[in-house]
């Protein structure tokens, strides 16, 4: 087991002292994680893109990497893009398409 930080030391200390309370998300809450999941996986429509060779192994590379087929990946970027919560972590992959290799940042 690793060793913990002066943080994950308090937050056990708390926990075996029971000072520690579980909460339970509102209802509105609730219904708002349920309609997210809920438009992530509808697949109601297909579509035919054209991509570079390139930008199509950067995102299969980026798959593997995530874990997920690449579809997947594409399908969950559109989401995420069209609904306002992009957000671009960096690879360590190197771009094919732009020949730059982007840095990593510290986890």
């Amino acid at each position: 087991m690793k060793k913990l930080d002066a943080f994950e030391k308090d937050i056990l200390d708390a926990y075996e002292k029971g000072e520690l309370k579980a909460t339970s998300p509102s209802k509105a809450r609730l219904a708002k994680f349920k309609a997210a999941a809920t438009a992530t996986f509808l697949k109601e429509k297909r579509i035919n893109i054209r991509l570079s060779a390139p930008d199509l192994m950067d995102i299969q590379a980026r798959a593997l990497e995530e874990g997920m087929p690449y579809q997947t990946l594409i399908a969950s970027v559109l989401h995420k893009f069209v609904s306002g919560r992009l957000v671009e972590p960096s690879s360590n992959l190197t771009s094919r398409s732009s020949g730059t290799r982007q840095k990593r940042r510290a986890p």
